[in-house]
């Protein structure tokens, strides 16, 4: 299993990178063919957020949907000891509904999300992003690029994702995985686009868009 480091606003150290290798190992034991692990390390420089300056996102590049975590906290050790809790536990998950299907079982996921951030789930390849002057569409999926809005600050991300079709608890499962608050999908009874999120408490929505094809 390959471990891939990458870091943002902030140098990786051999030290945290051999820390890291023997942190890692453990995810063979719930994912024995994992074909790698990429771990992004990003420093926030705002002293009024201190105590999350440190964020670790680990994600699991696998067979099957891919499996992310990611935790923030004041150091990067302690940031990866929270990001590996979370993912160790989807990996669980993931294994235990492989024995259940095998045995032709039909098990309830729990779904306990977490609502870190907005981001949607990044497939393979890893691609490095550009920050471009003019606006580009990706054309290969993984392939993203950023621009910029006229003279503003803001930043907009465009990224092409490759998919398949899936039912709706597919998705709400693919959606848990990954950590993220909602997942984009097309239903595979429908054909419709369509995105499950999470509402209050432990409800989920799902929106639906009707595309007209001339």
């Amino acid at each position: 299993m390959d471990i891939i480091v990458k870091g943002r606003n902030t140098e990786i150290s051999d030290r945290f990178r051999t820390h890291l290798e023997d942190k890692l190992a453990k995810v063979e034991q719930f994912a024995p063919f994992a074909q790698s692990v990429v771990v992004e390390v990003q420093k926030e420089n705002n002293p009024a957020r201190a105590e999350a300056s440190k964020k670790i996102e680990l994600t699991v590049i696998d067979k099957g949907p891919v499996i992310r975590a990611e935790a923030a906290a004041a150091d990067q050790y302690s940031a990866l000891d929270l990001a590996l809790g979370k993912l160790i536990e989807r990996l669980r998950r993931t294994r235990d509904r492989k024995k259940a299907h095998g045995r032709g079982q039909k098990v309830a996921e729990p779904f306990n999300l977490t609502v870190d951030d907005l981001k949607i789930k990044e497939p393979e390849p890893v691609i490095e992003e550009d920050i471009v002057d003019e606006v580009h569409k990706p054309s290969v999926p993984g392939e993203a690029f950023e621009h910029q809005i006229g003279d503003s600050p803001v930043i907009v991300r465009d990224k092409l994702y490759e998919t398949t079709p899936m039912s709706v608890d597919q998705a709400l499962y693919e959606m848990e995985m990954v950590g993220h608050p909602f997942y984009l999908f097309i239903d595979e009874e429908t054909k419709q686009p369509c995105a499950v999120y999470l509402r209050h408490g432990y409800t989920y929505g799902v929106i639906r868009l009707n595309v007209e094809t001339k």
